[in-house]
């Protein structure tokens, strides 16, 4: 690890940054360029502390998911991640299948701050979304390795439908398993897929009777119907966007036509995104 080069490097990367460039206001009595230590450890999902020991050289080493988390969070290209990877003495991920989401895909999301938007990896992982989607689930903290992944939750946490009106359980289902098995025999050998496949056989027994139908559907679009504990019942049309190679999507959830799903956002957005002060990447529920 080259503690030196890393910090400097970050401190560099956040300078050159500006608050409107990762979806942040401006505010007043910014005293130094580019953004603040504490904005930066928001946008990643870790700790000020733990970020500005980084950037003073000192401190525990970052895993590889902090390294990709601020990695995201400061906008770096593929070649700059992978430096960022080299410096904290790790090997940088393979440059496939959602290892790394461009600034530039995360620049479009930012900016439709009006609809709830989020970022995912082709087997579920979500790596980015925004304020309104966060409000909208009702998860404000990140969660941790296999929990960031919205398939694996709706196979093992209960909790996770009772945002789902139960009639819409069984075709939510289909959809997540038959969009993996796309995926899986797409990239079949692939290590993270196949253990999330072969893990998820042994955890349900409803995803297995699923998987043995060998269903294949790439979700390009849905209906999502969201129970939201003072909206009520939010009716939104989701379209997913692809990227060339379809390894990482971007899902935006769009108001139906003809319902009052549109003024449920608004209410959403002002009884539930008041904690949000910054944007930043959050795992969700499917």
């Amino acid at each position: 690890m080259d503690r030196p080069g890393l910090a400097d490097f970050l401190r560099r990367r956040r300078e050159v940054l500006r608050p409107a460039d990762v979806g942040l206001p401006e505010g007043v009595r910014r005293r130094t360029p580019g953004l603040r230590r504490e904005e930066v450890a928001q946008l990643a999902g870790v700790s000020t502390d733990h970020y500005s020991r980084l950037e003073q050289a000192r401190g525990s080493a970052p895993s590889a998911a902090v390294v990709g988390a601020l990695a995201r969070a400061l906008r770096c290209d593929l070649d700059q991640r992978d430096h960022l990877f080299h410096l904290a003495g790790l090997s940088a991920p393979p440059r496939r299948a959602g290892r790394h989401i461009s600034p530039g895909l995360i620049n479009l999301a930012s900016r439709l701050d009006d609809v709830p938007v989020c970022i995912y990896t082709d087997i579920g992982e979500v790596v980015w979304r925004n304020a309104l989607l966060a409000a909208l689930m009702g998860e404000k903290d990140a969660r941790p390795g296999r929990e960031s992944n919205t398939i694996w939750r709706w196979f093992t946490d209960p909790a996770v439908r009772d945002r789902f009106p139960e009639e819409d359980w069984a075709r939510l289902s289909a959809v997540a398993v038959s969009d993996l098995r796309s995926t899986y025999s797409r990239r079949a050998g692939d290590r993270d897929v196949t253990e999330l496949v072969h893990d998820l056989l042994d955890r349900s027994a409803e995803f297995r009777s699923l998987w043995e139908r060998h269903d294949v559907t790439v979700r390009r679009s849905d209906i999502k119907n969201l129970l939201h504990p003072e909206a009520g019942l939010v009716r939104l049309h989701c379209e997913v966007l692809l990227t060339p190679d379809e390894d990482v999507k971007l899902l935006a959830f769009f108001p139906v036509e003809g319902t009052d799903a549109a003024e449920k956002l608004e209410l959403v957005r002002v009884i539930g995104t008041q904690d949000f002060t910054l944007e930043r990447p959050r795992p969700w529920t499917l």
